[in-house]
């Protein structure tokens, strides 16, 4: 891909003042400079308009092998995480190469035009012929301009508890998978539970790969994995390299057993990933009233400074029939059902969809720092309670210097007594 030397002007850094120019040479940040004080910018110039610079939006946790799915052969009618479990299953036979690639394709573009350049997909390797994985394999290498996408060998249908699955997740490994997943709330046993824990942990560092656990994903109190995942991380000192998804089980644990917990979970450095649109539509369902929210303690987490994210899941399919792959619809519905509404808590919300899904990637050349690859995105917004509340589109996403995504402003006219513009701005 061709690197580009482009000049940004008239833009805003989130915490930052004013207005700032931004320099990019041979598709890096060589320049971040006071507009006031700025050089005379060569080349290519890109007017921001006032707009907010930030870096790409991130998904920490999509599953892309079964995107687009919702309703083949049939609907998720009780909306619960099982019975999605059990509709994917009819949908998978029907599974092929072209099949896979063209969803998961068509909804990287979504991604791509709503600023997201880095992803992390779990794909389902509870599958003797592993079709899914081989596919998206192949879509890793085509969206490598655009989009870095990470592979999760997620072992949908258990390790210990489907027939080779140990044996089908090591040969997803060997064949290219980034991460290693499990899903121990699922195995038939809380023995085999804890015992596939042990099995991916001694797998990541056979093959030198991330975790990433699907844990505690019910309202059951008493599925605790979480603990036995930290324990493991801190154990081989992995922290950083491992990721646990979902923990919905958290939101019903007790106070006691919680306070306990977390002293574990800061001990050992793990990072979370919340998925705020599913954890709110799957859980509770087996609730009368009051309904729990059924979503992690986000709040405690980032109080206690542990890395936690949002994510979007999954885009119409069988556990979510919803979704346009924007991550600031995440944000939206993660910010109120945390609780975290103050000014501050929206403001710095921005970081839940950014730098804090960078650390659980493991991501290395990141951010806007000068030297840094020049990936950014530009919204039109002067900070990020603004792009918060009114939900603005990707101005623009710019990719080693290159806009690769644009986003033409949308504009609503009244016709009352005269016409008269609405921006929604105060």
């Amino acid at each position: 891909m061709q690197n580009n030397n482009i000049t940004i002007r008239q833009t805003r850094l989130q915490g930052h003042e004013g207005l700032w120019q931004i320099t990019i040479e041979n598709g890096r940040f060589s320049r971040i400079e006071p507009q006031e004080a700025a050089s005379l910018p060569q080349g290519e110039v890109l007017d921001a308009e006032g707009g907010l610079a930030i870096p790409p939006f991130v998904e920490p946790h999509i599953h892309l092998d079964t995107t687009q799915t919702a309703g083949e052969p049939s609907w998720n009618q009780s909306g619960t995480l099982f019975e999605g479990i059990e509709r994917w299953a009819e949908r998978k036979a029907m599974l092929t190469h072209e099949d896979v690639k063209a969803r998961a394709m068509q909804t990287l573009k979504w991604q791509m035009a709503n600023g997201i350049q880095y992803v992390r997909t779990h794909v389902d390797v509870s599958d003797p012929t592993l079709t899914a994985l081989k596919a998206m394999l192949e879509v890793k290498q085509e969206v490598a301009p655009w989009v870095d996408l990470q592979i999760v060998a997620f072992p949908q249908e258990g390790i210990l508890s489907y027939p080779n699955g140990e044996a089908l997740l090591e040969e997803a490994v060997r064949l290219g998978a980034d991460v290693i997943g499990a899903i121990p709330h699922f195995e038939f046993t809380r023995e085999y539970g804890v015992e596939s824990l042990h099995k991916i942990f001694a797998l990541a560092q056979k093959y030198d790969r991330l975790i990433d656990v699907h844990c505690d994903e019910i309202d059951d109190e008493q599925s605790r994995f979480v603990e036995t995942v930290a324990a493991l991380a801190h154990r081989d000192g992995m922290g950083a390299r491992v990721t646990a998804s979902h923990t919905t089980a958290m939101h019903s644990y007790n106070g006691a057993y919680a306070s306990r917990l977390f002293r574990l979970l800061k001990m050992s450095g793990i990072n979370f990933v919340a998925n705020p649109l599913v954890n709110i539509h799957l859980q509770g369902r087996f609730d009368t009233y009051p309904k729990r929210r059924g979503v992690t303690r986000v709040k405690e987490m980032l109080e206690a400074g542990i890395n936690v994210c949002f994510g979007h899941d999954d885009v119409f399919d069988p556990w979510y029939p919803l979704g346009t792959a924007n991550m600031l619809q995440v944000l939206h519905m993660g910010l109120h059902v945390c609780q975290l509404m103050g000014y501050g808590q929206i403001n710095d919300g921005l970081n839940l969809i950014t730098t804090h899904s960078a650390k659980t990637l493991h991501l290395q050349d990141y951010g806007l720092s000068v030297g840094n690859a020049a990936n950014l995105v530009i919204l039109p917004a002067e900070n990020g309670f603004d792009a918060v509340r009114r939900q603005t589109p990707a101005r623009y996403s710019i990719r080693h210097g290159r806009v690769i995504a644009e986003t033409v402003p949308s504009q609503t006219t009244l016709h009352l007594t005269q016409p008269e513009a609405v921006t929604f701005k105060r």
